[in-house]
């Protein structure tokens, strides 16, 4: 396969540009050339927001774009009869809260509304187009910042404020899944919108947490704190406690997706223990602190609040 992807150096399009040298493809990364890019691709450096031209044929095009949506406009269109096939990576953000069987409204500003109008934008490839729509995606060389949070907090040791209920259930993709159904989906052309996420309850709060702090050295104590005690604190949810959503709409939301059609297409998700494990080793080969998106707000916890939440 002769592999173009539209990034290819950050978490999700490096995972994706890794596993297709693994798999043999001849790969070319398009990108701004800020981050080295994985062992074994041709690199292309450019914007796309001022991008005229982008020569050659591929079979497939993997596009990891999660800005303003002209940029997907415009490489479709320059790559319309020149590639087999379009996979662009969304979000299940795209839906309406308050009916997830509902798209948001086109012209909405922000995240949502940029992805909602990328996926309308990729018409302009007048091909086959994949649309993933992916949730909570955790693995290595993530550089959102919520997994490697937990990790190094946890790796701290010590009380630790741990967001309950325990058996809460979460629904996400490691980016090497994500990874493996868009490569799988380029070669045997398939179309359509999926969420590309997990069962929901592929994993819980405990079982994420407990293995996260096995994994890191087994010093964190996890001190079950109900969600009602969190929100007297004042704590915000997702971002002071990345991850964590308290039950309710927006937890439904986030971490009940039906994904019936995406495992019936093919995707697969390894035990959160490998996800956690291998990210936990990425950390750790490091030889500073873990890359941080500068469009994305930091997350974690002060910890100087969940001290006074604990008591400690």
């Amino acid at each position: 396969m002769r592999l173009l992807i539209l990034g290819g150096t950050e978490f999700v399009g490096r995972a994706t540009a890794v596993e297709a040298v693994r798999r043999g493809a001849e790969v070319t990364v398009f990108n701004r050339g800020r981050h080295p890019a994985p062992a074994g691709v041709t690199s292309v450096t450019g914007d796309r927001l001022t991008l005229e031209s982008l020569p050659g044929t591929w079979d497939a095009v993997v596009d990891t774009w999660s800005g303003a949506a002209e940029a997907v406009e415009r490489t479709a269109r320059l790559l319309k009869g020149r590639a087999g096939h379009y996979g662009y990576v969304s979000t299940r953000s795209v839906f309406r809260l308050d009916d997830p069987t509902r798209l948001v409204d086109a012209e909405e500003a922000g995240y949502a509304g940029d992805k909602l109008r990328g996926e309308l934008a990729t018409e302009e490839f007048g091909g086959p187009v994949l649309l993933a729509r992916a949730g909570l995606i955790l693995g290595p060389h993530e550089n959102i910042g919520r997994l490697p949070w937990w990790l190094n907090r946890l790796a701290r040791g010590g009380p630790t404020l741990a967001p309950g209920p325990r058996d809460l259930p979460l629904q996400y993709v490691d980016a090497r899944d994500l990874a493996n159904f868009l490569l799988d989906s380029a070669a045997a052309g398939t179309t359509g919108p999926f969420n590309v996420i997990s069962e929901s309850g592929h994993t819980t709060m405990g079982e994420l947490l407990e293995t996260a702090a096995e994994v890191t050295g087994g010093r964190a104590e996890l001190r079950w704190t109900d969600p009602e005690t969190i929100a007297a604190a004042g704590i915000e949810p997702w971002t002071d406690l990345p991850i964590w959503l308290p039950p309710g709409e927006l937890h439904d939301f986030l971490h009940g997706g039906d994904v019936t059609d995406t495992l019936a297409a093919g995707l697969r998700c390894r035990p959160v223990r490998e996800t956690i494990a291998d990210t936990w080793a990425w950390l750790q080969s490091l030889p500073g602190e873990a890359p941080q998106r500068p469009d994305r707000p930091a997350v974690g916890l002060d910890p100087a609040v969940e001290a006074k939440v604990l008591g400690e």
